[in-house]
């Protein structure tokens, strides 16, 4: 299987930003053992800017670009250099790949990309994956890493993406308002109702929230990739998404 991961700032991290080291490793050591298994293993992560922000010993993520684009480029290197040592303790090599809106959407670079991608996976690599938050600009960039896995998961044409969050799946009504919200286990296609259940924001320290997870559901669904959202809280859970056993999380079933 050819699996795209992606991982937002609400599991790496705590609320003031710093490394959320038990989970990180967690998470490290679950995909080494999905590679170790024979899967394709390309990791979409999230966390410059929040790691950034905490390493900076700033009170808040920044609302004016030049400060994003410092944080990110400050967190970017921990973000790698956390990457690296973890995964190299489970004998396996990272590399990391920085994104525009432009490498996905021109067509000789978005090729560049696919090359690269595929040969790193036949030399048995992990590709880390972000966007290029330092030079991006609301022009070329994609806006949140929901839609850039998406376009990873298509464009790599992998079997299944799965979006590791801070809830576990989609839910009939808002979960942090509503006590008697359901979870909704199993979507087939991106049915009309869908588009009542997003909500606008994710963490302080994130850009996402369920409104780009249904819009990178929508991506990968009608590219005929599965997608699954899942709580990034305990990555053991990716056994059972991996193994298609039912468990809390929410799949999108593209046939």
């Amino acid at each position: 299987m050819k699996l795209v991961v992606k991982v937002g700032t609400s599991t790496l991290a705590h609320a003031t930003g710093r490394l959320n080291i038990k989970r990180t490793q967690d998470l490290c050591r679950v995909l080494s053992d999905l590679k170790n298994a024979g899967h394709e293993v390309i990791l979409v992560s999230s966390g410059a800017i929040g790691m950034g922000v905490g390493k900076l010993g700033l009170r808040e993520k920044p609302t004016d670009i030049p400060t994003k684009q410092a944080a990110a480029a400050v967190g970017q290197c921990e973000l790698m250099y956390t990457y690296d040592r973890l995964f190299t303790e489970h004998n396996h090599t990272v590399a990391q790949i920085l994104l525009t809106g432009a490498d996905l959407s021109a067509e000789d670079r978005h090729e560049n990309f696919n090359n690269t991608m595929s040969r790193l996976l036949q030399l048995g690599v992990l590709p880390i994956i972000n966007e290029n938050d330092t030079i991006a600009t609301e022009e070329i960039k994609v806006g949140d890493n929901d839609t850039l896995s998406a376009l990873v998961a298509v464009s790599t044409k992998a079997d299944l993406l799965v979006i590791l969050s801070d809830v576990d799946g989609l839910y009939d009504a808002d979960p942090h308002k509503n006590a008697d919200a359901k979870l909704i286990k199993h979507v087939h296609g991106t049915p009309e109702w869908l588009n009542t259940l997003a909500g606008d924001v994710g963490s302080a320290l994130g850009t996402g929230g369920m409104k780009t997870k249904l819009n990178a559901a929508k991506i990968c669904v009608e590219k005929q990739v599965d997608m699954v959202i899942a709580n990034g809280e305990n990555p053991e859970l990716l056994y059972d998404v991996v193994n298609a056993k039912d468990g809390n999380y929410t799949r999108f079933f593209a046939k």
